[in-house]
């Protein structure tokens, strides 16, 4: 056992708590919790879940984390490792934009070059026009012509009122149906999730007029979850790599207790609408979301 180990231990002996009793303050698994105490940091998901892990177990034996770290920063693994891919993916995002722009800018001359070729045999075009007109004779219309354009002119004439009342009907049906539509959006409330709650890496949220709960956990990189339903039984735990996908139905649930081990990682979506972290996904790496849920039925 190491020397921070010892101290943990010494610390949560202190508060009278047992192993068991730490895994259900914490949701860490007890495994986890073993491997802290033991230096074994082996079995963890990753470098960054060990200094998460070890923050939850001082703050739930009464240590203060930063002081912790700092004195037995030799002892504690440090993440550098895990944030050089972030760095050159974003080398590559730049320079990938840097030959798009250059791509653009070597198309422009040759669009403006076809743009002034049209633009002059359109001008030509209606030059030539306007001096056929010109030279066109003059004619008379002639009597079955002119019998033709009054006949035409009565048939529109007397078509327009028609027209008129179809115009006049279409517009009220539309108008109609406008109303119709507003009252039932009205009638039925749009759904809402709120944060109600929210204190150092836990926050509490609130669905409402919903009458489904279904929820999707979106990895952009990989990130260690576990979710848990109302009578907190495990419903999935582990590792999702980046690009994966994770959908439960809590419509039949009250609640959903979610532990998301790299936040900023992590799209949480709930009828297919994204959550918002009420805490900084980049501040805040390891986050609890608890959603709880009340049928609209029910309401």
């Amino acid at each position: 056992m190491t020397e921070l180990g010892n101290r943990l231990k010494e610390a949560r002996e202190a508060k009278g708590y047992g192993l068991d009793d730490l895994q259900r303050i914490t949701k860490i698994q007890k495994r986890y919790l073993i491997g802290i105490e033991e230096g074994s940091y082996d079995a963890m998901p990753g470098k960054f879940y060990v200094r998460a892990f070890i923050k939850q177990y001082c703050e739930a034996v009464g240590l203060p984390p930063e002081v912790i770290f700092e004195e037995h920063k030799e002892e504690i693994p440090t993440t550098y490792e895990d944030e050089i891919p972030v760095s050159l993916s974003r080398v590559q995002t730049r320079k990938s934009v840097s030959e798009s722009s250059t791509r653009v800018f070597d198309f422009v001359p040759k669009l403006l070059i076809a743009l002034f070729v049209i633009g002059a045999l359109i001008a030509v075009w209606v030059f030539w026009q306007g001096k056929v007109g010109d030279k066109a004779p003059e004619t008379q219309p002639s009597e079955n012509q002119q019998q033709v354009d009054v006949d035409e002119n009565q048939t529109a004439e007397s078509e327009e009122p028609e027209e008129e009342t179809k115009d006049k009907n279409e517009t009220e049906s539309k108008s109609s149906e406008d109303e119709n539509a507003k009252e039932d959006k009205e009638q039925k409330p749009e759904q809402s999730l709120e944060a109600v709650n929210s204190s150092d890496y836990k926050t509490t949220y609130e669905l409402k007029n919903a009458e489904e709960f279904k929820l999707q956990l979106s990895a952009k990189g990989d990130t260690w979850v576990k979710v848990f339903n109302t009578d907190e039984q495990v419903l999935f735990e582990g590792l999702l790599k980046q690009d994966n996908k994770k959908d439960f139905d809590f419509s039949g649930e009250k609640q959903a207790y979610l532990i998301i081990g790299d936040a900023s990682n992590t799209d949480i979506s709930v009828n297919g609408k994204k959550l918002e972290y009420k805490i900084s996904a980049t501040d805040v790496v390891r986050q609890d979301i608890i959603i709880n849920y009340e049928p609209q039925s029910a309401q």
